[in-house]
């Protein structure tokens, strides 16, 4: 970064740590003992759509690369898209054995990157529930290197538990590369995985 970066405000964009997400399992630990939330088995990566024979390989790439994994119900990952037109590849995993499920958000998004679609990458999330069924997603900003709570609100409107998101955000600051700026953190409405 030069001085002319500098005087007009311009950053560096953040590199991509994909191995970060492998600290969501110690974060769930914690996230358990604070507020009570345990992982439900369930994560997702989501992209901007991308069409295409090169994709195409890539999913069939990922699904050949976690068919290995035979601990597991149906198929590795499944791709659905949303309402905002963004794709997701979903995992499924008994609820605990959020390492694997992690292993398997960490080989979705290297494969990603391997085959060029690194740019399309947008986020990954794992899963959390409490026992009353309030509903929380740790979610990894690819483009920014780190992580933000999401908690919906049960209902039709979309409204999310901000009090929840802090109280989260402030349990996991030792565990978890948060996402200081607020407005990054994104609702993931109606995100397969959560």
């Amino acid at each position: 970064m030069g001085l002319l970066d500098i005087l007009l405000g311009r950053s560096k964009p953040v590199e991509a740590d994909l191995d970060r997400l492998f600290a969501l399992p110690s974060a769930a630990v914690t996230l358990e003992a604070a507020a009570g939330f345990t992982p439900t088995g369930q994560g997702a990566v989501c992209f901007a759509t991308v069409e295409g024979a090169a994709f195409e390989q890539t999913h069939r790439e990922v699904q050949a690369l976690l068919d290995a994994d035979t601990d597991r119900d149906g198929p590795p990952v499944r791709l659905t898209q949303d309402d905002y037109g963004y794709s997701w590849l979903v995992s499924h995993r008994a609820p605990d054995q959020l390492v694997s499920l992690v292993n398997d958000l960490h080989a979705v998004n290297s494969q990603m990157e391997v085959n060029g679609f690194g740019p399309q990458l947008l986020c990954s999330l794992a899963g959390f529930r409490d026992r009353s069924g309030r509903r929380l997603a740790l979610v990894y900003l690819y483009k920014r290197g780190t992580f933000y709570p999401f908690a919906p609100l049960p209902g039709e409107a979309q409204r999310r538990d901000n009090a929840l998101e802090l109280q989260a955000r402030a349990a996991l600051a030792d565990d978890l590369t948060i996402e200081q700026d607020l407005g990054r953190w994104f609702p993931v409405w109606g995100a397969p995985g959560l």
